[in-house]
């Protein structure tokens, strides 16, 4: 099978030669141009050859054009700290303008889209990460003020939400032409840490559905859960192909969630304690483990979120070269 057979066959829950693996990485630095985030993308692609891949851009590469300023600092999961927040008060949020997402930054972006499907092994399928309206606000104006603002303006903050949405499909839509197969949907807010599930129904879920749907057709859209204690049942209907969360972190175990989500999940792999801090033996071992459980139907082996920049190139090999054991 090459990448594509092998992913749509297990998306469908279909007979797969290997069950497909796939990890991904920020590009610290070079996700600031498109020549260099395209030339790191496609480099970190051919060390490792996993079956797609997740294009990681800064998460401030979709605020930036409205004045958001990030700075490198070192942080290991390759991400930039963000400086003073751009929206100030709550009046603020009005000056959100919908902006051509093929200038500025959105504009090096899908520049770097275009490099990274041209250089890739043909059939290679890749993924742009998109960031959900909640997630793209809390960047803007905080955490704390955020919930402020949903819970003391609420009117507000969903006319901002719904030009964050319309800024993002249209982003979207330009990436799109560069050949991409789907999107890395993260959601940063769908944890009982952050909301209720009342404020996630009334806050989150239209606008994601929006997105989602303006990409139903494309056929390889991954969900991500990220953080603790998720609203797992909340998104089970979501239209995406993928779902991957922390799952050695967070309940629903794989097997669990296998019984919620409807096509394919993807995990296994602890993101610090194995794949940063642990050895090639054991990511065979819970790699084992996370195939067993599933017997390897609807399983994309990998981790629960972003591999840190510190991740020994060992630890990769081994996460890609076990599933070529058939064991």
């Amino acid at each position: 099978m090459n990448k594509q057979e092998r992913l749509m066959a297990t998306i469908s829950g279909g007979e797969v030669d290997r069950v497909p693996v796939s990890a991904w990485s920020h590009q610290p630095v070079d996700d600031q141009s498109s020549d260099a985030f395209a030339a790191a993308t496609l480099a970190f692609q051919k060390d490792f050859d996993f079956d797609f891949v997740k294009v990681t851009p800064a998460s401030s590469y979709c605020l930036t054009d409205w004045g958001a300023t990030t700075y490198w600092r070192g942080n290991p999961h390759g991400t930039r700290d963000y400086g003073k927040a751009l929206v100030q008060s709550v009046d603020e949020w009005s000056k959100l303008k919908v902006l051509d997402p093929r200038a500025g930054q959105m504009g090096e972006i899908v520049q770097g889209l275009k490099l990274i499907g041209q250089g890739l092994e043909e059939g290679t399928p890749f993924i742009q990460t998109i960031f959900s309206p909640m997630t793209q606000a809390r960047n803007l104006v905080g955490a704390e003020e955020l919930l402020l603002h949903i819970r003391l303006h609420p009117d507000v903050i969903k006319d901002a939400f719904q030009i964050i949405t319309d800024q993002t499909i249209r982003f979207i839509e330009a990436a799109r032409e560069t050949g991409i197969s789907g999107i890395f949907y993260a959601l940063q807010w769908a944890s009982h840490l952050d909301l209720s599930e009342s404020e996630y129904r009334e806050f989150a879920r239209p606008y994601d559905l929006q997105i989602l749907n303006a990409v139903d057709d494309l056929w390889l859209n991954v969900l991500h859960l990220h953080g603790n204690h998720v609203m797992f049942p909340l998104i089970v209907d979501y239209p995406a192909s993928v779902l991957n969360w922390h799952d050695r972190e967070t309940e629903p175990s794989l097997s669990q969630g296998l019984k919620l989500w409807p096509k394919a999940v993807c995990g296994g792999i602890r993101q610090e304690e194995t794949l940063v801090q642990g050895t090639p033996e054991e990511i065979f071992a819970e790699g084992l483990d996370a195939i067993n459980s599933t017997n390897g139907k609807r399983l994309v082996l990998g981790t629960g979120c972003v591999a840190p920049i510190v991740t020994p190139y060992g630890n990769l090999r081994a996460l890609r070269e076990m599933v070529e054991l058939n064991i």
